[in-house]
């Protein structure tokens, strides 16, 4: 595999990331390594509702000491089973305690997630972070970079990377099934947006807008709204944004579906190829929305060789954008999925399953033994590597990469040509309009990552 980019660059530009209230905190040493796999972790719980709740159940087995979220409501819920732990609606707040807890679980919506995530790493806490990482591409180089140096166990949340589906096509393709793999198609149907109200009522969009709203909603009882935004440009509070999922589709909130769906579907190439960066990155679409993503768009990644395996050109398509073989009808039309096309054959899979192609060509073909590690889940993986000093199977050295080229699909999309992507300067040179796309200005009050 061939070597990836020095982080010298970066790491001189690294302005640490203490967020504002918690600068000067000394550092907490490093957590004892090689614990009783038995003995429970203290698990501080950032973004305890939404999604949150589904990840505190799935890391209940350890001690729930401390939850925090903007939205009152939710988090005296989310407390009800553990009344002992402590709450904060500021997450900052948190770490002004950090001797109380071994690890963080962060499930804010996505604009916070890299504040919350270094504040973690910078006091040497274990981190579960929900995907996507980070809100762009340079926080999700510092977030990589910071969790090499604390030296802690670290995972994104891609729940499906621990699947049995996703371990078997990984070790099918790396052990030449389909022999070396040059082109790949990955493509989710979601549809949620900028697009035509016609468009929207096809896909069962959650919420219809055109624009940024002028209307003023009143603020919900118990929601902090200035902390919800923390980082973000102020805006007054209207219900197209709160509760999630609808903030996903804002620009500075989220990314729309390449940087979430992105996280699970690009998974899969990314591990089985061994991708790290790519080298080009051409996106099309409906013109780029100011304020919202898009509905449907499609980028296409080139990516050069790796080590002995060659370079590889993958299209990602969203919404009613789908490969030119599928709406073809030449081969089955899953909604959703990945085709692999190697030079003896093609493998589509999807969540839960897969088939090698020409069906009849593989009909006696004898699969490899398995050699990648199975777990329980993608949170007893987490946890398991916590307490044994090991590093979880989708660790922030991983999907620090895999988010960063997530988030150049976006940029391109934006920027509307195609891009040359130079990992060690972190810039687009052939498109120096790509810059404030690069890197989030904070709202003053919140310190950079």
């Amino acid at each position: 595999m061939t070597r990836r980019p020095s982080s010298k660059l970066t790491r001189r530009q690294f302005t640490g990331a203490v967020a504002a209230g918690a600068a000067g905190c000394l550092a907490m040493p490093a957590l004892l390594r090689g614990r009783d796999l038995n003995s429970k972790l203290n698990i501080a719980i950032i973004g305890a509702g939404g999604r949150g709740r589904g990840n505190t159940g799935s890391v209940a087995s350890e001690n729930i000491v401390a939850l925090c979220d903007v939205n009152e409501r939710a988090l005296d819920a989310a407390a009800e089973p553990f009344p002992n732990a402590s709450k904060e609606v500021d997450f900052r707040n948190l770490f002004d305690r950090p001797q109380d807890f071994d690890a963080v679980v962060v499930s804010t919506c996505e604009h916070t997630h890299a504040l919350a995530t270094m504040m973690a790493l910078k006091h040497k806490k274990h981190v579960y972070c929900e995907k996507p990482l980070t809100h762009d591409v340079w926080e999700a180089r510092q977030i990589r970079l910071a969790a090499a140096e604390a030296g802690v166990t670290t995972q994104m949340g891609i729940q499906i990377h621990a699947g049995e589906n996703y371990r078997r096509v990984v070790e099918l393709i790396q052990t030449g099934a389909i022999g070396p793999v040059r082109e790949v198609h990955v493509w989710v149907s979601r549809a949620w947006g900028w697009q035509s109200q016609e468009a929207a009522a096809r896909h069962n969009d959650i919420v219809y807008v055109t624009e940024r709203p002028t209307e003023v909603h009143p603020i919900p009882d118990g929601l902090h709204w200035d902390l919800w935004i923390g980082p973000a440009p102020m805006r007054p509070f209207n219900n197209v944004y709160f509760p999630g999922p609808k903030w996903y589709r804002w620009w500075d909130f989220g990314n729309g579906t390449m940087s979430d769906l992105g996280s699970h579907y690009n998974d899969l190439p990314f591990w089985a190829l061994k991708l790290d960066y790519p080298r080009t990155i051409e996106a099309s679409g409906p013109p780029a929305h100011p304020e919202i993503a898009p509905a449907s768009m499609q980028a296409t990644y080139e990516y050069g060789a790796r080590g002995d395996l060659p370079p590889v050109k993958m299209t990602w398509y969203q919404g009613e954008n789908k490969p030119p073989i599928w709406t073809e009808g030449r081969i089955p039309q899953w909604g959703s999925g990945h085709l692999f096309i190697g030079d003896e054959g093609m493998l589509l899979s999807d969540y839960g399953k897969h088939v090698l192609l020409p069906e009849d060509k593989f009909k006696d073909f004898r699969p490899p033994e398995p050699f990648l590690p199975r777990v329980a889940s993608h949170h007893a993986d987490w946890l398991t590597a916590c307490k044994s000093g090991t590093q979880a199977s989708a660790d922030f050295e991983y999907s620090g990469w895999l988010t960063e080229a997530n988030h150049l699909g976006n940029v391109a999309y934006r920027v509307g040509k195609k891009i040359q992507w130079d990992p060690e300067k972190l810039c687009c040179p052939n498109a120096p309009e790509a810059a404030p796309l690069l890197r989030c200005e904070y709202r003053e009050g919140w310190a950079s990552v």
